[in-house]
């Protein structure tokens, strides 16, 4: 028997878990995304820290990296608690933004049917259209029937504006450039009227509601509630 023969064999090398290093990366692009990846990061974070962490207790020493699946599981559950935080944070902002945009949009809407009255007008020896059917009238000059419609109005109505009634065929030169022309309505295709043709419950919301409406010029802008009185109707 040779001294060889009585040296033990040597101890392998303990791995590092991959599954641990996993759930560990897992778990910090989670959180650094601040959970934009929530349906994929925590499930997969979590479920492999588990598994790594018991495969590691099972390896009698084989197996290293408890440490990592430890904080990986760590810093998952942690994304899954802030998440419904962040959520309820960043929803009202994008409440806000979006009721912002559909009140842009609607706005944009106005100018352009201002814009096809006025092109209307120049077509027709300066007379603005008949008030019953101002929506016919301009539908060449509008182009589009796409901007008769408000984002926030009934997706079932044709038109979500209404014309001034008594500008209706009234010769453009002799208007107040400041006296209302079209506004915000829910009484659809063709509606004309004054002050009672305007919506009763406002559908933009900043100022604890707006209205669009658009002016003799041309200028559109929104009127909060509150103001609604002040507006000039007649020409």
């Amino acid at each position: 028997m040779t001294a060889s023969d009585l040296t033990p064999p040597p101890v392998p090398s303990a791995k590092t878990s991959g599954m641990a290093i996993t759930s560990l990366v897992v778990g910090v692009v989670g959180l650094v995304t601040c959970g934009l990846l929530f349906l994929i990061t925590v499930p997969l974070g979590l479920t492999l820290g588990i598994i790594a962490l018991n495969k590691i207790g099972k390896s009698q020493g084989q197996l290293q990296g408890k440490g990592m699946a430890i904080a990986g599981i760590i810093l998952n559950g942690v994304t899954f608690l802030i998440l419904p935080i962040a959520a309820a944070m960043l929803l009202p902002a994008l409440a806000a933004a979006k009721q912002r945009a559909m009140e842009i949009n609607c706005l944009n809407n106005e100018k352009q049917l201002a814009l096809a009255i006025k092109i209307y007008a120049g077509d027709n020896t300066n007379c603005l259209p008949v008030a019953t059917s101002w929506c016919d009238a301009i539908r060449t000059e509008a182009g589009s029937t796409r901007i008769f419609k408000c984002p926030a109005g009934r997706p079932s109505s044709q038109c979500d504006y209404a014309f001034n009634d008594k500008l209706g065929g009234m010769d453009e030169s002799k208007i107040d450039p400041q006296t209302v022309m079209i506004f915000e309505s829910d009484r659809g295709w063709n509606a004309s009227g004054g002050p009672e043709a305007l919506l009763a419950t406002p559908r933009h919301r900043s100022h604890g509601g707006d209205v669009v409406v658009g002016f003799a010029d041309g200028s559109v802008r929104t009127v909060p509630r509150a103001q609604l009185g002040t507006l000039r109707w007649d020409p």
